[in-house]
């Protein structure tokens, strides 16, 4: 989630959420492409839209948030018009977080966000592009993936309304296949298909469509 503020507005909207994990398997990659929307109007708040999986160390204690955002901040840089601003971060616990580079990034532009487990160094690299193009990574301990979903946040102040927006060719890479990976789905607000074609290994969704949403 976005650092956590002495705001006096928090709020999250629509979702798709999968997970958690059987307890034989975790989640080895995560990867999938936000089409960004226009930005959130009134353009009040810090709107955060953001693809993120929680994590397990093998003691069984919770791990951090793994999460690549897209920021949409009432705070302008110097005289530039408002825009998006792509991150990857870790959040051990509450109020404690690691960021990669930001980069400013428009409405239309395709950000590609990857978690992948490095079986060499024990940690999750996370990589993020736009329109191809890598702009932000980092690599921390995290333990394992344990579920993997969507999320629209709203902190200091009223978001209003965020448009309808698009995750598309998204894939979850499961380190032992689990058939019954689909019965975790959660739908809030939002559509799409899991699926898939080896037997629970590798689950993809085409399109996940999460629809327009009016924070109050």
């Amino acid at each position: 989630m976005l650092p956590v503020a002495s705001a006096q507005y928090f709020s999250f909207g629509d979702y798709f959420s999968t997970g958690p994990v059987a307890s034989n398997s975790w989640i080895r990659q995560a990867t999938t492409t936000l089409v960004l929307p226009a930005l959130n109007s009134p353009h009040n708040g810090n709107l955060g839209l953001w693809p993120g999986m929680g994590t397990k160390f093998d003691s069984g204690a919770d791990g951090h948030l793994v999460q690549g955002l897209a920021i949409s901040t009432h705070i302008r840089w110097y005289s530039l018009p408002y825009t998006w601003e792509i991150a990857v971060d870790s959040q051990p616990s509450i109020g404690e977080q690691h960021d990669g580079t930001p980069y400013r990034a428009n409405p239309g532009d395709k950000v590609t966000y990857d978690y992948k487990y490095n079986d060499s160094t024990a940690k999750f690299d996370q990589t993020v592009s736009v329109n191809g193009v890598k702009v932000s990574t980092l690599s921390t301990s995290t333990g394992h993936g344990a579920g993997w979903g969507t999320a629209m946040e709203c902190q200091q102040a009223n978001c209003g309304t965020v448009p309808e927006h698009h995750y598309i060719n998204t894939k979850i890479i499961l380190n032992t296949a689990d058939p019954n990976y689909k019965n975790t789905l959660g739908l809030n607000g939002a559509s799409g298909n899991l699926v898939t074609a080896d037997g629970g290994k590798t689950w993809t969704v085409a399109d996940i469509k999460i629809n327009k949403y009016t924070f109050t």
